[in-house]
């Protein structure tokens, strides 16, 4: 039987509510319509005039390659990302789960990352890959791979997915932690007891108790991906290299495009169809995939 919480006023509910409610406003909703309403407009560099052209902004986005490419290493970026981080978090949890001697500092190592913003983290990595100064590119080089992120794209890409997932293992890490935690040892020992062995305890038993953190994890590393990786593209690649921009994912052609270009309207027409995507990909996340989460 579950206990309900009741109020003696009618207007504390709301008023408790009331500050959350308008920060959305404030840095959602009404951000989110301003863009939609610009998209439907086109105006001068200057923002001088501005003509209404309807559609002409995703007729003219949709006409374009080099948006079909962005989504295309967006999808790519986010997916290695989220796999990724997520994989390796949850491995150092496993680990610092059965860690009993100096569990405070271990732990305290892994989180420390999740402090660091993300341009900071962008560049810490610029550092270490860096073709002339950096102590991995001279790594690879003593190998004999010519390591140079400014003329390949896929080094790019590869630098721009390790630093966005090295920011985003702390997060993850905490959670499975946590998860790991509240999960009772008892079932554990009487696996081992029956002769379960250590990978074949995790699979059946841990991982799918699992599945609720994971699942919101995921959520999570997905939105994230799209959005919150911005400032290491711009601080390790700012899209590039190459025309089409190598590292050029959707968050950050909406920048590109808008503040550089001067493209107001075909960059609000950008966000508003990178909304709807993830908001897309956030449906079916709920739609299919939680039907395999136990709860």
């Amino acid at each position: 039987m579950h206990k309900r919480v009741t109020f003696n006023s009618r207007t504390l509910p709301y008023l408790l509510v009331a500050p959350q409610i308008l920060i959305t406003l404030l840095f959602f909703i009404w951000p989110a319509l301003q863009a939609v309403g610009q998209s439907f407009h086109r105006e001068d560099p200057f923002g001088l005039r501005t003509a209404f052209v309807w559609f002409d902004n995703y007729i003219r986005l949709f006409g374009d390659p080099f948006y079909y490419h962005s989504i295309q290493i967006t999808l790519v970026f986010s997916l290695l990302v989220t796999l990724l981080s997520m994989g390796v978090a949850l491995f150092l949890a496993t680990m610092a789960d059965r860690v009993i001697r100096g569990a405070s500092g271990y732990k305290t190592l892994l989180i420390a990352p999740y402090a660091i913003a993300p341009v900071i983290a962008g560049v810490l990595w610029l550092f270490m890959f860096q073709p002339t100064i950096g102590i991995v590119a001279y790594m690879l080089d003593q190998l004999g791979y010519d390591w140079n992120y400014h003329v390949h794209g896929n080094e790019a890409m590869m630098l721009v997915i390790l630093a966005a997932a090295w920011k985003q293992i702390s997060y993850n890490f905490l959670f499975f932690l946590a998860g790991l935690q509240a999960i009772p040892k008892s079932l554990i020992e009487a696996a081992a007891i029956d002769g379960a062995s250590p990978t074949r305890r995790f699979w059946t038993i841990i991982f799918p108790l699992l599945s609720p953190t994971t699942f919101f994890l995921l959520v999570v590393n997905i939105v994230y991906a799209f959005f919150d990786t911005f400032g290491i593209i711009d601080a390790v690649t700012s899209g590039g290299p190459g025309s089409p921009g190598a590292t050029n994912i959707l968050v950050y052609k909406v920048y590109s495009d808008g503040f550089v270009g001067l493209d107001l309207g075909g960059s609000s027409a950008q966000s508003v169809v990178l909304m709807i995507i993830v908001i897309a990909l956030t449906v079916v996340q709920f739609r299919y995939i939680e039907r395999r989460v136990h709860y």
